[in-house]
């Protein structure tokens, strides 16, 4: 076993709730390993992780799994780089792509190369080879298995789009059609577009038009918004959306509401985001809803972001063998099937992928097959040591340019200029 921690049962409550030890008590009081695994997600996403680990824990009768959920990404590195610190690092720790490399270039991630050439149960052919390049932080080897691949989408209100008469979103629609659509679903209380401003909801639109987000995707130094004509095109078109086109709502609306919210309570036309949003949009029962594919530029190329978690190892752990038994479950066909059903992922794994688990027509969106159409089409952020703070520092100055806060020349200038050292940063300066 990975972890004994010899404690006493009444001390182990305390001790879960401060560090997410995963030491547990028998019936008999002793204690007993326990594998911890810490993730994030909001409470629709954390049920279809309890489901998970109740399948593992069945299928493994000696095993037990305490789970540490948190409620966002940013919760999510704090609390890593916490434990970390303190020397108490969960067992498996999911993580998206664009968030590991600070952990990576620490060494603070035991690589699962190793673990998988050697399994018997996984093979690298089981998964997306997209998903798995995002996880290679040196380039070659694996540091993490990714359990997702998911990509940017349009969801849609499809009673909306009837009522004002608009056409339904479709395979190859450019940016004029889309951008028409919400035009034509904007009014009356309503909006056409919730958006987040974002390099992540960015990113898309900027290679759909040839463009490039940084100056090297390898080893990038700087962002490059205003430089290129291509990418300065897109981001004009992204800003112009709110502050021209008003199809979004406005900083003070939202706020008040998310557009998440918005578009559960059938105000809103199109939300833009990943797979992440379906257990929730799952509840709704008022409307018709369902996804599209992202616009492509006028005379450019279909393209989406890659959205992938991957299950990651702590470093320095005395045995890492229970902690790869829970991630060669959770990365088998039954493991990958219990969070298919939830809705909340799109399976790494090929076979469960194209399979009714995921695909299920009777299940919304019913289009869920969109998500397997852009995989050709994905691309990745750069995956180097300091990108997670570049993104965040990033998304707080995009915001402030999007609902007019500032200038746009400046703004972007101001952008630019202030994250430039962030790309060179020390590692370990932040979460």
């Amino acid at each position: 076993m990975n972890r004994w921690w010899r404690r006493g049962c009444a001390g182990l409550l305390a001790a879960a709730l401060l560090v997410g030890a995963g030491a547990g008590c028998d019936a008999a009081g002793q204690d007993r390993p326990g594998i911890t695994v810490m993730l994030f997600g909001d409470a629709e996403e954390i049920t279809g992780y309890r489901a998970l680990i109740d399948a593992f824990e069945e299928a493994n009768s000696d095993a037990e799994v305490t789970l540490s959920p948190v409620a966002t990404q940013d919760e999510l590195m704090a609390r890593l780089t916490s434990s970390f610190a303190g020397g108490r690092p969960p067992d498996v720790f999911l993580i998206n792509y664009r968030r590991y490399g600070q952990f990576a270039a620490q060494r603070a991630i035991e690589p699962v190369q190793s673990y998988l050439d050697a399994s018997t149960v996984l093979k690298e052919s089981d998964f997306s080879p997209r998903a798995l390049d995002a996880f290679r932080f040196d380039g070659t080897a694996l540091a993490c298995l990714p359990q997702n691949l998911s990509s940017l989408v349009v969801y849609y209100n499809a009673d909306l789009f009837r009522a004002a008469g608009v056409p339904l979103p479709q395979a190859g629609w450019d940016w004029n059609d889309f951008l028409a659509a919400a035009r034509g679903l904007t009014g009356d209380g309503r909006y056409g577009l919730g958006v987040e401003p974002s390099i992540a909801r960015l990113a898309p639109f900027v290679w759909s038009n040839r463009g490039e987000l940084v100056d090297d995707p390898t080893r990038p130094t700087t962002l490059t918004l205003r430089g290129d004509p291509a990418t300065r095109r897109a981001v004009d078109w992204f800003l112009d959306l709110q502050l021209r086109h008003h199809v979004v709502p406005p900083d003070a609306e939202e706020q008040s509401e998310s557009s998440e919210a918005r578009f559960l309570r059938g105000t809103l036309g199109m939300y833009l985001s990943s797979r992440v949003a379906v257990p929730t949009l799952r509840t709704i029962d008022g409307f018709t809803w369902d996804a599209a594919p992202l616009p492509v530029a006028p005379g450019g190329v279909p393209a989406s972001i890659l959205h992938s978690d991957a299950y990651c190892m702590s470093a320095g752990l005395p045995d890492h063998s229970e902690a790869w038994r829970f991630i060669e479950f959770a990365m088998g066909v039954t493991g990958q099937q219990t969070l298919a059903r939830s809705g909340r992922t799109v399976p790494s794994r090929l076979d469960v992928a194209t399979s009714p688990a995921f695909l299920d027509p009777a299940q919304p969106p019913r289009s869920s097959r969109v998500f397997l159409d852009a995989e050709p089409h994905l691309r990745a952020t750069p995956r180097t040591a300091t990108w997670a703070r570049v993104e965040r520092e990033a998304d707080t100055l995009l915001t402030e340019v999007f609902y007019g806060r500032v200038d746009r020349a400046a703004g972007l200038a101001n952008l630019e200029e202030k994250l430039r050292p962030l790309f060179a940063a020390p590692v370990g300066t932040g979460p």
